[in-house]
């Protein structure tokens, strides 16, 4: 029996090639920035969206019922995808970027200076912000006795050994390294709301 024209199954390809490039591009400018939300959102989302709005119409005109399902899932994979990538993004960065880079990050911590008698060696990992404003840093940490394995398995906010103050997370990478993320505008030696400073003269 013949089908009509643009029935039938629903061709898949479009929905999951527009939801896996989507997905390699956000990784790829996770890796590389830390303001990949900005380009994702002002710039390839939007792009995307509205080519599809227009595959949908001309869907749509032409009453082409399997391209009209397979644009609308394509559009439903975008927002998914964009939604698990944005709310992921920060895990994400920090756990590829140790995958790729780890030794490389691992060499920069031994040849920083040594930490402060009490405090664990660290080097800034991350720092985001712009004109002193709203800045966010993370430090890579190395913990040889592993103690701040239970901050990471809490995943809250404290004040923790080796850390001269509150922080506002703690992210196990592998044994004995950690990221510790300090809330907005805190900086490790620095006093701003909290004292952060530890033991620097």
């Amino acid at each position: 029996m013949n089908r009509t024209k643009g029935t039938g199954r629903i061709n898949w390809a479009l929905p999951v090639g527009v939801a896996a490039g989507l997905l390699i591009l956000s990784l790829a400018l996770i890796v590389y920035t830390p303001y990949a939300e900005f380009p994702l959102t002002l710039v390839v989302m939007p792009l995307v969206c509205i080519t599809l709005l227009v595959l949908l119409f001309v869907a749509a005109v032409r009453k082409r019922k399997r391209l009209l399902t397979s644009v609308a899932l394509a559009l439903l994979a975008v927002f998914a995808t964009s939604f698990a990538v944005l709310k992921l993004q920060e895990p994400m960065r920090e756990s590829l970027r140790w995958l790729l880079w780890s030794n490389r990050f691992k060499a920069e911590l031994q040849r920083a200076p040594s930490a402060h008698p009490g405090e664990l060696r660290h080097i800034e990992w991350q720092a985001t912000g712009f004109a002193g404003v709203a800045n966010d840093t993370i430090y890579l940490v190395f913990d040889p006795s592993d103690a701040l394995a239970s901050a990471a398995r809490n995943g809250s906010a404290g004040k923790y050994a080796g850390v001269p103050c509150e922080v506002l997370k703690v992210r196990r990478l592998e044994n004995q390294w950690y990221s510790v993320r300090f809330y907005t505008d805190e900086a490790w030696g620095e006093r701003n709301g909290l004292d952060c400073r530890g033991n620097v003269p």
